[in-house]
């Protein structure tokens, strides 16, 4: 564990950001706060690494089968056109993928997705909302 990574230490700037929903086989999922992208949602490697190429090949089989049930639970749950992933990690170096669902009529379709647009927000009511769909595609 890194107390620096927020993956890891899972404080008060992790929770600021996103709301954990699950532990997955290998990871974490977590709904993104802003919404701009409507069902965005983010899974983190349980264990602290920095590269997916550091992963063994159990675990990279196991984190990328996370990533797509994740994705076929924010497709049926939400109804969105495509899903963009992304992986960085500049300023934040521990293994973890946005699955953002994009919509043709919506914000930056044909585009890459912006990380922070800081511009939707939801109630908790609405973000329990969202949770409990996702959770019943993930059954």
């Amino acid at each position: 564990m890194h107390q620096e990574c927020i993956y890891c230490s899972r404080d008060e700037r992790l929770e600021k950001l996103m709301i954990e929903i699950m532990e997955l086989s290998v990871s974490t999922l977590y709904l993104f706060k802003e919404q701009t992208y409507f069902g965005r949602c983010l899974i983190a490697l349980n264990e602290h690494q920095r590269e997916i190429f550091h992963l063994s090949e159990a675990t990279r089989s196991l984190l990328m089968a996370d990533m797509a049930k994740v994705a076929g639970a924010i497709e049926k749950a939400f109804l969105p056109d495509k899903i963009n992933y992304g992986s960085y990690g500049d300023t934040m170096p521990h293994v973890h993928f946005h699955i953002v669902p994009k919509y043709k009529d919506m914000e930056m379709w044909g585009q890459p997705f912006e990380i922070n647009p800081n511009r939707v927000y939801f109630t908790d009511e609405q973000y329990q909302g969202m949770i409990e769909k996702l959770i019943k595609y993930l059954a």
